[in-house]
């Protein structure tokens, strides 16, 4: 190692205790959302969005969602290239109490439907585009992010998720067998996190 990165090896787990707030990773983005919604989330290229905007949007999804019947525990396809509509469709199912599972679009078809199979998803974030491509096959309701009208949905969001239900659940590579998916709480991943950021560039 060069001496600075010796420095920081050795610092590692020696400075200010954090206790983790009992809370779900959605929740903690939108106090920050809250307390800063001018302030910019997301960048894209030139594009941003602020965090204002992606928690309105993220909201209106998760109210969508939960009227497809996700609620706490229930797993959420993710299938979307790396975009502003990805991360609404994070937060947006963290919302709505369900567990998001990624899905990359340029997976093998193969591996695409038995992700699909496996999970049992019953609905499917993404995007006309990837669906056209042929992914995203099976028994799952498409929300189609790039033609929901967002701003026509109407309703109230019911929270009802908890910190100890499912964040997400994402699959091993299958190198040694089937592959096998890891289901994983909001509470869980926060313990080894010393700061969560939700400002995001691709």
């Amino acid at each position: 190692l060069l001496p600075g990165e010796e420095e920081q090896v050795l610092a590692w787990g020696t400075g200010p205790v954090m206790e983790i707030p009992d809370k779900c990773i959605h929740e903690l983005f939108e106090e920050q959302a809250a307390a800063q919604p001018d302030a910019v989330a997301l960048v894209l290229g030139d594009d941003e969005m602020t965090y204002g905007e992606l928690d309105r949007r993220s909201t209106l999804l998760a109210i969508h969602l939960q009227g497809l019947g996700v609620g706490p525990d229930v797993l959420v396809g993710l299938m979307l290239e790396r975009s502003f509509n990805m991360v609404v469709g994070i937060v947006g199912i963290l919302k709505a109490g369900g567990a998001y599972v990624p899905i990359d679009p340029e997976y093998p078809a193969e591996r695409i439907e038995y992700i699909l199979s496996d999970s049992g998803v019953k609905v499917l974030v993404t995007e006309t585009k990837v669906t056209a491509q042929g992914g995203g096959g099976g028994e799952a309701a498409h929300v189609c992010l790039d033609v929901l009208e967002l701003d026509a949905i109407d309703g109230t969001l019911k929270r009802d998720v908890k910190s100890n239900h499912l964040a997400y659940m994402i699959y091993t590579s299958g190198s040694t067998g089937r592959p096998k998916g890891v289901q994983i709480e909001h509470l869980r991943p926060r313990r080894t996190m010393v700061i969560l950021k939700c400002s995001l560039q691709f």
